[in-house]
């Protein structure tokens, strides 16, 4: 069962996966310092750098040498907000533009109900855009959703 905290730290991102690497004394037994904070976590060891060697710090945080400096870096440079990770990668569909929607409109309105699996080559050809069919399939139904919402 996971408490409160747990599902808020889960919720904004900020669950440290790894709690039990921490062996930092402050977390040790501690109603304020609490190690699936990952962004509390970060910020201690941020503190802590001038005061030991890198690779010390790194231990008693449970991370390796280069997440400390990644880390410290960050920080530097952003701030504490900087230090509450981040979604690695594109953000949302990207390949899918509306041009190729409605291709894949027109196509169907045409030829009748024709799968994904159909339709991603034809795609390639004309766009030069490489999809899966799964994510020809999912792009499809968040535009009907959207269309829905409007209506």
């Amino acid at each position: 069962m996971t408490d409160s905290k747990t599902g808020r730290l889960r919720q904004s991102g900020t669950l440290n996966p790894n709690p039990e690497r921490v062996a930092d004394p402050l977390f040790a037994d501690s109603e304020f310092f609490d190690p699936r904070d990952l962004l509390q976590v970060r910020y201690e060891m941020v503190r802590q750098t001038g005061e030991a060697s890198l690779r010390e710090v790194a231990a008693r945080f449970g991370t390796s040498v280069p997440t400390c400096v990644r880390t410290n870096r960050a920080f530097r440079e952003g701030g504490l907000e900087a230090l509450i990770p981040r979604r690695r990668g594109p953000r949302g569909a990207h390949k899918v533009t509306a041009e190729i929607l409605a291709f894949v409109e027109e196509h169907r309105a045409r030829h009748g109900p024709v799968g994904s699996r159909r339709l991603v080559p034809l795609i390639a050809e004309r766009f030069g855009v490489t999809l899966h069919p799964r994510g020809l399939d999912k792009a499809i139904a968040r535009s009907k959703k959207k269309s829905s919402r409007r209506s």
